[in-house]
């Protein structure tokens, strides 16, 4: 059996702005849906710098990746800068083998007018339904197989620079450090996918009990070998979450290269693992940690609605536990501070609705004239940017549950039903329905305590978290 080629994917991650107004673009969609199965298709490894999910880029990773891939797929829609660079060292380094594909409705940037792209519809709205897929799909799996029929004969260039500059001919990696390379992609591959297939028994309990060991041996054999791999040490870092092995990402976090650790988006995790874990154990030591990390991002990088949330939620879990200590004056002072870091977090971007649905509801629990009139002006922005998100073509689990606490908010019955049931579908990782319980929890505490009646919305708590009741 011939050995299948390696083909890098250069595209943006998530769901992007459209620079030009329209709704946001799901790129996972685009890959999943179309890019990848093309990719396989041709009879090719697709590999795509999945560390993105936590960290960014790590370049080391990145140029290897461009260098020794035979093949490469780079996305050039809405000109991502990110992209368009990793582009340009691709076409620096390889004469052939690189396809370029964008959504024709939005304009390419001059300098890559030149290329020969292969464009493609997002469909109304930028859902991406399957039809656009399949021919998108079918397209990239065409392009694939007759850019390998020409690399094999040698001719024809695709990059402008091999093509308009006569004598550039770097000199290539050595067939040693080309074939060592590859073979460590596809091993990391093979322990990517068995964390994926981990991570999804993540669902329910018995799934959990069944997969935790094995979680926990690939966690202390990937560590002890010291991996420095970002797309494994990420994947490992998400299985860990979804299992609630809060001690088990923290030793994950600490066992990350530093280039890795120094991430935002990872020490943003590392804050939400030690805070969790301080809520389970009662550790200060670990919640410290938690608003220290927080704290260093805020003062280098200065606010975000990622940082500003996470610390809202710390805030958050010190006022409960004030509160359950029946220690009036602090719980208010850490209600105070939750609120604020929410609401900053929230007007930072005003498209995350995380931060938005926790200000409003912890306004609506702090009570009083001035309190509820600053939280009637948010919930309408956070219910339009909700309802944004859920127009998009993948909305999650956590768009479905901001609808149901908004529903619970407004006293809206029939919508709070609609959005449990379609939460509780969308619903990834078993603490996620259970955070969304503790929130409908405070306001229904908060709202009884002023005399009003709340047994419906504690009928949606039991879907969403069917332990007993204390008391």
């Amino acid at each position: 059996m011939s050995v299948q080629p390696l083909c890098f994917v250069l595209m943006p991650f998530g769901s992007k702005p459209d620079p030009t107004g329209g709704p946001d673009i799901d790129f996972d969609r685009v890959y999943a849906m179309a890019i990848k199965p093309g990719i396989v298709d041709a009879g090719m490894v697709p590999i795509r710098a999945d560390e993105e999910k936590l960290g960014g880029i790590i370049h080391k990773a990145m140029f290897e990746r461009l260098l020794v891939c035979d093949f490469a797929v780079a996305d050039l829609t809405t000109s991502n800068a990110n992209v368009l660079y990793e582009l340009g060292v691709r076409h620096a380094a390889r004469p052939r083998t690189t396809l370029t594909v964008y959504a024709e409705s939005h304009p390419l940037p001059f300098d890559v007018k030149l290329l020969r792209t292969q464009p493609y519809q997002l469909g109304q709205d930028h859902t991406f339904p399957e039809p656009h897929a399949q021919r998108l799909r079918q397209s990239v799996s065409a392009h694939l197989v007759a850019l390998r029929s020409l690399e094999q004969r040698d001719c024809v260039q695709d990059s402008p620079l091999f093509q308009l500059v006569t004598g550039w001919h770097p000199q290539p990696l050595t067939p040693d450090a080309t074939e060592s390379f590859q073979g460590q992609v596809k091993a990391n591959e093979a322990v990517k996918e068995r964390l994926r297939r981990i991570r999804s028994g993540s669902q329910s309990a018995e799934g959990r009990r069944a997969m935790a060991p094995e979680l926990a041996r690939i966690r202390s054999d990937l560590l002890a070998a010291e991996t420095s791999d970002p797309g494994v040490l990420s994947e490992l870092l998400l299985a860990n979450r979804a299992f609630e092995d809060w001690s088990g990402m923290i030793e994950v976090y600490e066992g990350m290269p530093d280039q890795l650790r120094s991430q935002v988006p990872v020490r943003q995790q590392a804050a939400f693992a030690y805070n969790r874990r301080a809520e389970q154990a009662g550790s200060p030591q670990d919640r410290a940690t938690a608003v220290h990390l927080l704290e260093r991002l805020e003062a280098e990088r200065g606010p975000s609605s990622e940082t500003s949330g996470l610390l809202g939620r710390i805030y958050k879990s010190q006022w409960s536990e004030a509160r359950r200590g029946q220690d009036a004056a602090r719980a208010r002072t850490f209600l105070i501070q939750a609120v604020e870091a929410y609401v900053r977090g929230f007007e930072i971007d005003w498209r995350d609705i995380y931060p938005g649905i926790n200000a409003v509801t912890l306004l609506d629990v702090q009570g009083g004239a001035r309190a509820l009139a600053r939280k009637d002006r948010l919930l309408p922005v956070v219910r339009f940017a909700t309802e944004q998100r859920l127009a998009s073509p993948a909305p999650d689990y956590w768009d479905q549950a901001t609808l149901l606490e908004l529903a619970v908010l407004s006293g809206e019955v029939d919508r709070a039903l609609d959005a449990l049931d379609s939460a509780v579908a969308a619903s990834s990782e078993p603490w996620q329905p259970k955070s969304t319980a503790d929130n409908l929890r405070i306001i229904c505490e908060a709202r009884e305590e002023r005399g009003q009646l709340t047994e419906w919305v504690r009928a949606v708590i039991d879907v969403l978290d069917p332990r007993p009741r204390d008391g």
